[in-house]
This record gives structure tokens, sequence and C-alpha cells, in this order.
């Protein structure tokens, strides 16, 4: 009898960005007519969004010619990609597909290619490790909503699992602490350190509504500094004396409260106490425009009239083996999570949910 391997698609979701300058209005109208972004109801949400993304498209533009007229997030997501499956091919038959939220390709124009596959199950992996209503949620909803459409086109007995998040993955965390020990390796007195980790902010009244994103964040950023301290020969009593750290957030737009403190605060503050900022983009896998302009061109701005001397920004996780190597293991606990016929939503290796209760914007009800 001939042994026929299951297929495996995987599909990984991130936000988008546009491929040219002339794309940049209509991606930040895709972008605020998205009801997890404002939750107004249409024709309403339309109207807002024309009126914001005509407003905000001559500074969103000036930003993106930066970084050569567009967006590298694709170009960056597509090279995970590929590096993915080429890991995962020693292990079955794994064919990886990119889907982007506000710009192409969208997940119906990736559907029809998957379909082409014709997996037995599909692996839905976010490249958010933190999960949010706002981003996570939106992308799954969307991809969900459209794979119902041409249900008939799969096999019938097609299996799908959904990957909420993995903050506190150990070789995701990892990844981030070994780069962060390159930058800082040449500093014999860490003292002269803060380690400011930095991610995208939230309104903060989408956090009280139980949105679990900034506690993933801040799990994600302990984990990761006791990796450091592992790196730099640091005892676990020794951490809090020896490394000076601080979640903060950036990309504020609008005039709600948004989750503080700003990245802005805190470059203040390490100005205040004479310390060297090492940025690290906790909540990003990928460089873009918020990393690239934002971190290393607007915010070196700052620290430098602040009379920062020293600004140091950690590289950006893109293709690094390691993060590789933590999706590779994810991607085949889900598998595993296939063959056991477990539950459909699950955090990194974990069936169970990470989140505490009062986190009700939680997907994983295996408590």
């Amino acid at each position: 009898m001939t042994f026929v391997s299951k297929k495996t698609a995987i599909i990984l979701f991130n936000l988008g960005g546009p491929d040219k300058i002339e794309s940049v209005k209509p991606f930040l109208f895709n972008l605020f007519n998205d009801k997890a972004i404002i939750g107004l109801p249409n024709p309403l949400r339309f109207l807002l969004a024309k009126l914001i993304s005509n407003k905000r498209s001559k500074t969103a533009k000036e930003i993106y010619n930066h970084i050569g007229g567009k967006s590298p997030l694709l170009e960056i997501t597509n090279e995970q990609s590929y590096n993915l499956e080429r890991e995962l091919s020693f292990e079955g038959d794994f064919k990886t597909f990119v889907v982007m939220r506000y710009w192409h390709p969208f997940s119906f124009e990736v559907i029809k290619n998957a379909i082409k596959y014709n997996p037995d199950n599909i692996i839905l992996l976010p490249l958010y490790p933190q999960f949010s209503s706002s981003t996570s949620k939106s992308s799954l909803d969307d991809f969900k909503k459209v794979i119902s459409k041409y249900k008939s086109s799969f096999k019938e007995n097609l299996n799908i699992r959904t990957i909420c998040c993995y903050p506190n993955d150990l070789e995701f965390c990892k990844s981030h602490a070994t780069l962060i020990k390159k930058v800082v390796a040449k500093y014999k007195h860490l003292d002269q350190l803060r380690f400011l980790f930095s991610a995208h902010g939230l309104p903060q009244k989408l956090i009280e509504k139980g949105d679990p994103y900034v506690f993933q964040v801040q799990t994600t950023t302990d984990l990761v500094v006791n990796n450091l301290a592992e790196l730099l020969n640091i005892s676990k009593t020794e951490i809090s004396k020896k490394i000076d750290y601080k979640v903060c957030y950036q990309s504020k737009v609008g005039p709600l409260k948004w989750t503080s403190p700003s990245l802005e605060q805190e470059l203040r503050r390490a100005a205040i106490d004479n310390k060297i900022p090492v940025i690290t983009p906790i909540a990003f896998v990928s460089d873009h425009s918020e990393t690239l302009v934002e971190l290393d061109i607007e915010y070196k701005e700052l620290a430098e009239k602040l009379g920062i001397k020293k600004y140091l920004r950690t590289q950006s996780l893109n293709s690094n083996a390691i993060f590789i190597e933590s999706l590779k293991q994810i991607c085949l606990n889900a598998k595993k999570n296939f063959d056991e016929n477990l539950e459909p939503y699950f955090c990194s290796k974990s069936q169970k949910r990470i989140c505490p209760k009062k986190f009700k914007y939680c997907p994983n009800q295996n408590l």
C-alpha cells in the first residue's frame, strides 16, 4: 500500500502596505474602513475612512518616500514564507501562503491558489505574535469569511486550526534576545542602558473592554529579558538590578487616549536619567514604516534633540533563523493538533489559554 502524506497549507497573515506611492491612499482607506479599526456602522465608517485617507495620504506618502516609495512588508513576509516552507519541507507536505489585510494579496486572491494546492489541513498563522482584536482577529475573521464562500472547492473533511498567538513561545523570545545581545555585547556596564520595548499602541478603551494585547506584550517582554539575562550570564535574582527595561508604545493617531507610556515619554525619561536607549520592536516581526521611519528616523531625531548621544535599535526579526525555527515548531505542533483532534484555537505550543479570564476578547476558550 502506498502511503500518501497529507497536505497542510499554512496561511501567514500580516497587515500589508502600499506597493507604490499611488497605493497609499487606497491602502489607508482599506485600513480605516475596517470595523476593527473604526467601530462605526456603515455608511458612517465608509465616509470617515474616505475623509481620513484623504487627509493623511500626503503625510503617509512622505513617510513612504523615505523608504523607496513603498512598504517592504510584502517582500519580507514572502521571504519569511519561503524560509518557513523550506524548513517544513523536511517534515512533510507543507505549503505556505501570504495574505495581507489592507493591500494585495488579499484573502480572496490567495484562496484560489490554496484551492489549487487542495490541502487536507489548513493552519492559520498570524504574524502578530500578540493577539489583538484590531489585528489578529480582523485578519482571521476576514479569511474565514472568504473561505466559507469556497467551502465546496476544498476537500469535504478539510480541517482548520488557528494559532491565535505565541507571545510566550520560547524560541520566538530567544530570537529577540539574541538580536539584542548583538547590540549590547560591547557594553561592559549594562547600567548605562535602558531597554525600551516598543509596540504599536492601541486605544486604551479597547484594552479596558478585554483585549489581551497589552498583557501579551508584557508577557513577551519579560520572557525576552529573562532570555537575555541568561545569554549575558545574569542570574534571575540579579535581573531587576542589572537590566533596566520598560514596555512603551508608538504610532498614536487620533484624539483618543492610547496605551501608555509612549516611546516619546520614555525617551525623555532616558535623557533625564542619562541612559542610552536600546529600542526593540517587540510586537513587529518585520521591518516596515513603523520601524524604518518612526524608529530609525523620527524617534532618533527626537533623541538627538533631547541630547541623547547614542541611540540604539535592535534588528527586526525578519528572517532570523531562530524566529523561523519558532514558526516551524508552532506549525508542527499544529499538525499534531490535527492528528489528535484537539481544540481549533490554541496558543503557540499550548492547547490551554494563556490569558486571564478578564480578557474576554481572547478567542481561546480552552481554560
